[in-house]
């Protein structure tokens, strides 16, 4: 079959690049190197000042984020991934705070321009279709709106279906580039991460659609879900843990309200074997985050399950999972979306879970947030909350029916401290009784 594009070099490609342009980067494990090499590149030259970058958090390299571009990049993702994170904690990066599910919003509303997308695309079917791989997020809606979007072909992605099934007529420049993804190999969860896994699970009934993204505490979680029936996936991302409940026949999607027999994320991490597993396979649909993080689209999922981190919680329920202090970690991303969503669905469960110290062996309960912490999940949202030593639900309860709760699963050697912050917030009617 005859090529049905003309290629060009990244270095030719990003000369479309002009300064004070909005340049949105396609995420995760998509992010096209070879053209952010070349962006940069022209950067040192002295060719660009005040280019605009935006992207949720992508894995490998982030150069643009380097205090030498000062001036020449402006690094205003809607995410604060590892790789991003010292620039903006130092203030040569910054952060925009945003729900996952209106960053596509931006674009189609024209909050944020776009002037150019840098994308990275399965090489073309016979109809001249490509697909965005594992990555459809708010790249979706820049590629809509981009004054020029660059595509690398790249034979590596995975081809999905979906949202992220764009004709050749959208892209305006071509690069050819196969190389590997970015890879995610899941760890091993500790056992203090395998605890709070098996509370989860005792809280996941047969039939339930789950969110869960990447990391220790989800894959924990999902290794003690053996024994389960017909469960479903409606979430932002998914990884390597959900591969074996697959293929035990467990996740079947059998009874969800919407998309009924598919999993839908709209970008996935994890290693070879998940990118594999993506590849042509109909029961993966990749969405628009408009779509998958819709809370009102979640909530119409039975039995939905939301599991979302944090990094601290105070006594009365709020949830900091985006700064530590003043100094930004992550960002909202989608917790919010899929706590509201799953807290509205007809049986559904949204779940904070995360260990009750840190690895210094710091309290992650605290009497208040750390001066400066942001406030993510509101006192009002939160249900369910988990840590290694259980699980409490604290929908509906007063202030100090949740502080003692919530002392009930904070580390022992800190309850007493806890007591005694309750009592001095509350007055001398309260005092929490060890079980």
């Amino acid at each position: 079959m005859a090529k049905l594009y003309n290629a060009v070099s990244a270095e030719e490609a990003v000369k479309v690049i002009k300064s004070g342009d909005h340049v949105h980067i396609s995420s995760v494990s998509c992010a096209p190197m070879c053209l952010i090499e070349a962006m940069c590149e022209r950067g040192e030259r002295g060719e660009l000042k005040d280019v605009h970058i935006h992207h949720l958090h992508t894995e490998g390299p982030a150069p643009y984020v380097d205090s030498k571009f000062e001036g020449v990049f402006q690094h205003d993702a809607f995410f604060v991934g590892s790789n991003v994170r010292k620039s903006v904690q130092q203030g040569y990066a910054d952060y925009i705070p945003v729900f996952l599910n209106e960053t596509a919003r931006l674009y189609r509303d024209n909050y944020i321009k776009c002037n150019v997308a840098l994308i990275q695309v399965t090489p073309p079917d016979e109809f001249g279709y490509v697909s965005m791989g594992p990555s459809v997020d708010a790249t979706l809606a820049a590629v809509e709106n981009a004054d020029y979007t660059i595509a690398v072909i790249n034979k590596y992605v995975p081809r999905t279906f979906g949202d992220g099934l764009i004709h050749m007529s959208n892209i305006d420049i071509f690069v050819e580039k196969d190389e590997p993804l970015e890879t995610a190999a899941p760890g091993q969860p500790s056992e203090i991460e395998k605890a709070i896994g098996r509370h989860c699970a005792e809280l996941i009934e047969d039939g339930a659609c789950l969110q869960m993204g990447i990391g220790s505490i989800p894959n924990a979680t999902l290794s003690c879900l053996t024994n389960h029936k017909d469960l479903g996936v409606h979430t932002e991302m998914f990884s390597d843990g959900i591969l074996e409940l697959v293929e035990r026949g467990i996740i079947t999607g059998a009874n969800k309200a919407l998309d009924k027999y598919k999993m839908v994320s709209t970008f996935v991490m994890g290693s070879q074997k998940t990118y594999d597993f993506l590849h042509n396979n109909p029961r993966v649909l990749m969405k628009d985050v408009a779509y998958t993080n819709d809370p009102f689209v979640i909530a119409q999922q039975p039995k939905m399950v939301s599991i979302n981190s944090a990094l601290q919680v105070d006594l009365t329920g709020q949830v900091c999972a985006d700064s530590l202090g003043t100094k930004f970690y992550s960002g909202v991303g989608g917790q919010i979306d899929f706590i509201y969503g799953a807290s509205r669905s007809k049986g559904g469960k949204a779940i904070i879970a995360m260990p009750s110290v840190t690895a210094k062996g710091v309290s992650k309960i605290a009497p208040t947030l750390t001066e400066g912490a942001g406030v993510v999940t509101t006192r009002n949202h939160i249900h369910w909350f988990v840590t290694e030593n259980g699980a409490v639900n604290l929908y509906g309860k007063t202030l100090q029916e949740r502080a003692k709760l919530i002392i009930s699963v904070a580390d022992p050697r800190f309850q007493e401290e806890l007591d005694k912050a309750a009592f001095e917030r509350f007055g001398s009617h309260f005092h929490f009784v060890k079980k």
